[in-house]
């Protein structure tokens, strides 16, 4: 897996300061994308141990939040790949910090296990681990710069501790 950017004291893809791992590739392609550069599954630098212990060191201070995960899609089924031991690592090391995923997948195409665009026998593990999902594609015709942390009337901010236990989507109270 290769990545676009890294951001360090990021404090607009989730709640607190946060690092925030920009990974490459998405086959989305949505019109009016951000950072359609990361389109490319080829793009920016690869995605080593030392730059894993470089995003695990920026964590690390008590000021820090969590990590958050975006793209590209770090959903891709050859991204989740790299991202599934990297969270994995992030967990045990820093049990506290919270992860945030933005995936134009919705909730529902990467809980559908016959879904192989986007569902993989990572997916499953990634979820359990994460604190929030952003989902789905950004519409530019639903574009709404005032709704918080996410570009689109139509993408959903979710509680995924909150929905895994429900076994319904819980909005995060984020979203407001």
């Amino acid at each position: 897996m290769n990545y676009g950017e890294i951001k360090t004291t990021d404090i607009a893809n989730g709640v607190g300061v946060r690092t925030s791992l920009f990974v490459s590739g998405c086959t989305h392609h949505c019109k009016g994308c951000f950072n359609e550069e990361t389109w490319d599954f080829a793009y920016g630098q690869p995605f080593t141990k030392e730059v894993e212990d470089e995003i695990i060191e920026s964590l690390r201070p008590v000021y820090v939040t969590g990590l958050t995960v975006l793209g590209g899609e770090p959903m891709e089924v050859v991204n989740q790949q790299v991202v599934r031991p990297f969270l994995e690592r992030v967990k045990a090391e820093l049990p506290d910090k919270n992860i945030w995923i933005y995936s134009g997948y919705t909730w529902e195409e990467l809980n559908d296990a016959e879904n192989k665009r986007c569902h993989s026998e990572d997916t499953d593990k990634i979820l359990s681990m994460i604190d929030v999902l952003v989902d789905g594609e950004f519409k530019l015709d639903l574009k709404d710069i005032s709704l918080r942390f996410r570009g689109s009337s139509n993408q959903r901010v979710i509680d995924v501790k909150k929905t895994l236990e429900a076994g319904e989507i819980v909005i995060s109270e984020y979203a407001e």
